[in-house]
């Protein structure tokens, strides 16, 4: 039977669910409306698609590594509030999508959503997720996921506060035994507080540091003292400020939150270490997710919403 466009928009407003997740249920159904809907119904998509609108930034940041620790990867999945967000089914489910995650191929999170889903098959990642939806009652995503793989080294990781905070470290070495490890999870616990942009300056573009010149420009040409100093006195302000900048922006310029002296940098710490255990050591790289960031909130007037429900 043909699936007309009319009937696709007739089950979308039935149902609330897509127009593909529709029209896929019409073609699986022969057209039948009612069989279509509980083809929907089953799949969690029904439920799923009305709960859509909702905003899903609370959740939590799960690690998954490979047992030769060669290969990791980092996934964020939010719901609707913290309650979920700690609840045991939510937290295993997660788990499951971190597992997904970890042998995936693909590029992105719609290639990935798209792919079959590990633990049954006959669905789509995002199918499974539907379901969880229906299961749980709050709007879910699978925001994100990045995979790190080394190996030269090996992927140190770190979750912080239950998985508010996950990090991932690509350590570069010819050496690996408990000392290295440690370090490399101490820089992770570093990431993780001091939320660094870059790993070092090599990564820093050149169109960046021409950005915040011209800001720190015109700072100073705003300041009357600071405008009348000679040109070479600005620009070695400016030199000064940049480089101040850098420090607290690249992971291996920061002070190292453990530096017994205050300002041992995290690029000395590894070389120390690196030196104390005859190894060649390189901090490569790292992934660094935060629960709901970037995500606005709504912001809720429990009182107000409590007071409209009454009549108030």
């Amino acid at each position: 039977m043909a699936i007309t466009a009319a009937m696709v928009k007739e089950l979308r407003e039935i149902s609330g669910a897509g127009m593909m997740d529709c029209k896929k249920a019409l073609t699986a159904t022969e057209g039948d409306m009612d069989k279509a809907m509980e083809f929907l119904r089953e799949k969690g998509l029904a439920t799923a698609q009305k709960k859509a609108s909702r905003i899903a930034a609370e959740g939590i940041v799960m690690l998954k590594v490979a047992e030769d620790s060669k290969k990791a990867v980092a996934v964020e999945v939010n719901a609707e509030t913290d309650f979920v967000a700690k609840n045991e089914k939510f937290q295993g489910y997660v788990a499951q999508v971190a597992e997904q995650a970890l042998e995936t191929e693909a590029a992105d999170i719609d290639a990935f959503l798209a792919e079959p889903w590990k633990f049954d098959t006959s669905k789509t990642v995002n199918e499974a997720l539907a379901g969880q939806v229906a299961v749980i009652g709050e709007n879910m995503k699978i925001r994100r996921f990045q995979k790190v793989e080394e190996e030269n080294g090996f992927v140190a990781s770190y979750t912080h506060m239950g998985g508010k905070i996950g990090v991932l470290v690509d350590v570069v070495t010819d050496v690996v035994n408990d000392e290295i490890k440690e370090m490399a999870k101490n820089v992770a616990m570093q990431v993780a507080a001091l939320n660094p942009k870059y790993t070092n300056r090599n990564e820093v573009s050149e169109e960046y540091i021409a950005h915040e010149k011209e800001i720190l420009m015109a700072q100073i040409q705003n300041d009357p003292k600071e405008s009348q100093k000679p040109e070479k006195v600005i620009q070695g302000m400016i030199s000064g400020r940049i480089n101040k900048e850098l420090k607290e922006i690249c992971l291996l310029d920061q002070v190292y939150v453990k530096a017994e002296d205050g300002k041992q940098s995290v690029e000395k710490y590894v070389a120390e270490v690196a030196k104390a255990n005859g190894a060649n050591v390189s901090i490569k790289g790292f992934v660094r997710y935060e629960t709901g960031e970037g995500i606005e909130k709504k912001e809720e007037d429990f009182a107000a919403e409590v007071a409209k429900q009454m009549g108030m």
